[in-house]
């Protein structure tokens, strides 16, 4: 159970696997039903469990037929002999048994994804694709104490490698309520919308996954998306213009943030995000928020929008005081409504993203 906590928060020790055909330290001496039983069960070849590095909980829910298309590409790669040591976990988190298979207990349960006969074909395959084969939950989804999803807040927004992954519901303020399908499909094929552009993580997730999606597929998940109820009514409150942390944030907001996402907050489609109603800058957790002030960060770049705008680093010229107040403004203003964020906020993150 710790394990599987423990590798949550600090995935830098966990190694992907060599999953070419290679005999010695890839996947060529396994069979299809090898693979079925990884996917569908979290049992490896050598018949112990696997950690959840592995995304089982949503995997078992691929269909036989799935998996073995998976298993037929898989066979075409080339073979690469890369031995690699995936489990760096230190003990006692590297023994798999028994903490692995109590963390099944309490997280797992295996079963194909079961159509909803009330809801449509297309609703259906959204639901399978992001229940299953896009295992989206496992980064937007609230974790529990052993990090497995929490009940009944599916797709509400989970912290998770000092990213933020946001709210996919349909709430209209911290999540897509004010999206179309429109608006995800866009999004997920070319990796920015006129409400924001992926980076982080989810730069990653577009260029290696969703930009290659049919567009069937896209509206699919688009249908699921925008079928997502809401946590509930949000009772958030603006902080007052005249708040010192607000005055303060606009002074910092006017000198180095207007220039590229506008006094207004609106941003420039496709090159800078927009930060008025913005679902993100009003997330609960402002940790993406802080990460790429302190540090930057790249958009992703994909075929149908090759261009890939940056977030230059302010964290060399700006304190915490200045990024917390800076912060406490975007999310305050415009129509926007979210909690002040704390200084202590931005220094313990400092300290982590800096090593």
């Amino acid at each position: 159970m710790l394990a599987a906590l423990r590798w949550r928060r600090h995935s830098e020790n966990w190694l992907g696997p060599n999953i070419t055909p290679d005999v010695a330290t890839g996947i060529g001496a396994w069979t299809e039903s090898d693979l079925w039983r990884a996917m569908h069960e979290g049992i490896g070849r050598d018949g112990v469990r696997l950690y959840p590095a592995m995304p089982c909980p949503a995997y078992t829910k691929v269909t036989r037929e799935d998996v073995s298309a998976i298993w037929a590409y898989l066979r075409t790669l080339e073979p690469v002999h890369n031995e690699v040591q995936p489990n760096q976990l230190r003990f006692p988190f590297n023994v798999r048994r028994p903490a692995t298979s109590t963390w099944d207990l309490i997280n797992f349960k295996p079963g194909v994804f079961q159509s909803d006969p009330t809801k449509s074909d297309v609703w259906n395959r959204g639901a399978y694709l992001v229940e299953g084969l896009g295992h989206c939950g496992t980064c937007h989804t609230p974790k529990n104490i052993t990090g497995g999803d929490r009940g009944g807040e599916a797709l509400q927004g989970a912290l998770l490698q000092d990213w933020y992954a946001p709210d996919l519901t349909a709430d209209p303020r911290m999540g897509i309520g004010h999206w179309s399908t429109e608006d995800i499909v866009r999004y997920l094929k070319t990796g920015a919308n006129s409400f924001d552009i992926a980076s982080g993580p989810m730069a990653e997730a577009v260029e290696n996954s969703t930009s290659h999606m049919t567009d069937a597929d896209l509206l699919a998940i688009a249908t699921y998306l925008m079928d997502r109820a809401p946590r509930g009514p949000n009772t958030a409150v603006a902080l007052a213009h005249d708040d010192t942390r607000m005055v303060a944030g606009k002074a910092v907001y006017e000198n180095r943030c207007a220039p590229c996402h506008i006094s207004s907050g609106a941003g420039v489609p496709t090159l800078f995000p927009r930060l008025a109603q913005a679902p993100l800058v009003q997330s609960t957790d402002p940790t993406s928020l802080i990460r790429v002030v302190l540090i930057g960060s790249r958009a992703v770049a994909t075929s149908a929008a090759p261009t890939a705008p940056a977030m230059p680093s302010f964290g060399w010229n700006l304190s915490d005081t200045e990024i917390a107040d800076v912060l406490t403004y975007v999310r305050n203003t415009w129509g926007n409504a979210a909690s002040a964020v704390p200084s202590t906020d931005v220094s313990t993150l400092r300290g982590r993203v800096s090593r």
